[in-house]
């Protein structure tokens, strides 16, 4: 029994176009760093510009697994292409990592040399306006990957938003040098970056690793169990074995459905479906939920409150709350789960 919704050709108009406007955006700034790096000769400004780097190749990646991702389920791909948009944020994790240690290398080169650092005021200010620029950007990507649910632009404009902070640390980095005369605060600030560029790489390769490998999504089954709630009774008796995973926007759903026991095959396949296109319309996704019907047993004539139930071998008394623990185990729940 399923329900599938078909992909929203609009909703995949508008990812692709973010993503269009964070490559060029990217490209743009890339282009402004770097300036300020010839400008100043400072090491920190060139880990700005090297994370830069990373944001244009990223968003090109990221391009291409949007439009790769668009493509409805085919024979050779019948759950879809959206997994690829796991594959594109564990892509630019490690591109991220990869950057830490090229500005670790550049730092140890700095402090070897020492830093000549000149025009400090003019690279300050064209950072800051990068920032500014990559605020906006951030919060843009973010906002249109989780209301058209792209793990693609919510992990590039986290990583955009990541950069803010570094640039925010490297301008007040840089004063700092500028106030004290301290040059070695210069690749300091820089190592700072690093460190910080290593956890962000590290948070989006773990997030991408749990997708990939169909990790829980306790969230996903608590909305889930919320909207099956609000169903159970009159021949819904209970549910159980629910799992969920998604595919970049798709989810894919499957449950066992407990019905009454004397009911034919036609009648359960009935309630199942339609249950199935009801809770997928409450959740408001696009999805796919397909639901496997068991006949009841005696353990749950105390908390079915069908009528006239020729089979019944104690009378109603109440219906606990489904928890998301029953809901999840793979079998009918022993009666003292229940």
């Amino acid at each position: 029994m399923v329900a599938v919704h078909e992909p929203i050709t609009d909703d995949s108009r508008v990812r692709l176009r973010a993503g269009v406007v964070s490559l060029v955006v990217s490209v743009v700034l890339l282009g402004a760093k770097y300036e300020a790096y010839r400008l100043t000769g400072s090491t920190a400004i060139l880990s700005d510009a090297l994370e830069s780097i990373v944001n244009v190749v990223a968003a090109i990646f990221a391009l291409g697994s949007l439009f790769f991702a668009a493509h409805p389920a085919d024979r050779n791909h019948p759950y879809g292409h959206g997994k690829i948009e796991f594959f594109s944020a564990a892509f630019e994790g490690g591109l991220i990592a990869f950057a830490a240690v090229v500005i670790v290398y550049e730092v140890v080169l700095g402090l070897i040399s020492g830093p000549q650092l000149r025009r400090l005021g003019t690279g300050v200010l064209i950072i800051v306006a990068a920032s500014l620029a990559n605020l906006a950007l951030g919060l843009f990507l973010v906002r249109t990957g989780r209301r058209h649910q792209s793990l693609i632009l919510v992990a590039d404009g986290q990583h955009v938003l990541s950069d803010v902070w570094t640039s925010a640390g490297i301008v007040v980095g840089l004063l700092l040098v500028r106030l004290t005369g301290l040059a070695w605060l210069d690749p300091l600030v820089a190592a700072v970056v690093a460190v910080n560029l290593m956890w962000t790489g590290f948070r989006l390769v773990r997030h991408a690793a749990g997708g990939l490998l169909d990790e829980e999504d306790t969230e996903l089954l608590s909305r889930l169990l919320e909207v099956l709630r609000s169903h159970v009774g009159q021949g819904v008796i209970r549910v159980h074995h629910l799992r969920a995973i998604r595919a970049g926007r798709f989810h894919h759903v499957d449950a066992h459905l407990v019905v009454p026991e004397f009911w034919t095959v036609d009648r359960g396949h009935e309630l199942a479906e339609s249950l199935a296109e009801r809770v997928i319309a409450q959740l408001g996704v696009e999805g796919e939920l397909v639901f496997h019907t068991d006949p009841c047993h005696r353990i749950y004539c105390a908390m079915c409150d069908l009528d006239a139930c020729p089979v019944r071998h104690e009378p109603f008394q109440d219906r606990p709350p489904l928890t998301l623990d029953e809901a999840v185990l793979p079998d009918m729940p022993h009666p003292s789960v229940i």
